[in-house]
């Protein structure tokens, strides 16, 4: 019998999660909430484990250590504050009921956003030429996986066989992109060293 590689960990814990996520729109109130956080848990658990089997990776790249330290200063500076005004936002929008009061609030966490990328975009211009293609492959390989999954899941929308709300998918984009980059990246540095 074949040994269980990481990369089946990693598909068990990706189908697990998407389970978590669609069981309840498409079963709606016949899944209970306990079973939904148990698959998420579950998935999670899966995807540690096959980190640890994998082993923990080594840095995804070969910046200089002041060019790494301002990426994650502003980074983390960026995402801290749209926690925050993300948080703010959401107070605010249930005491709210001026359109464009609303309209403002509920677009308020977009600059500390914009400010992420601009740090992402500053990083990759600094970076050495192999660095920049092993970014540059990484970004292309989240793109295309996650442009797949939106529009597997449009098809499966049009043909009611889920009723996902558009806003949902919308939120989500943006963090499954840099979730399917960071994975994308590990497996791009290791092809190069």
């Amino acid at each position: 019998m074949e040994r269980i590689r990481p990369w089946h960990l990693l598909c068990a814990a990706v189908v697990v999660a998407v389970a978590a996520a669609l069981l309840p729109r498409l079963l709606p109130g016949s899944i209970p909430g306990v079973l939904v956080a148990m698959l998420y848990l579950a998935a999670l658990v899966l995807a540690f484990t096959a980190l640890l089997r994998h082993g923990l990776p080594e840095p995804c790249d070969a910046a200089p250590a002041t060019l790494r330290r301002r990426y994650t200063r502003e980074l983390m500076l960026a995402m801290g504050g749209y926690a925050l005004v993300l948080f703010a936002s959401t107070l605010l929008l249930k005491r709210t009921e001026e359109p464009l009061l609303r309209a403002l609030l509920a677009l308020a966490p977009l600059p500390p956003i914009a400010l992420a990328m601009r740090a992402i975009v500053r990083y990759i211009r600094d970076v050495d030429e192999m660095q920049q293609r092993i970014e540059l492959e990484a970004v292309c390989i989240a793109t295309a996986f996650v442009s797949l999954l939106y529009m597997g899941g449009g098809f499966l929308q049009a043909a009611k066989v889920i009723d996902m709300p558009a806003a949902f998918a919308m939120l989500w984009m943006f963090p499954l992109v840099c979730f399917a980059y960071g994975l994308a990246k590990l497996a791009v540095t290791r092809r190069y060293r």
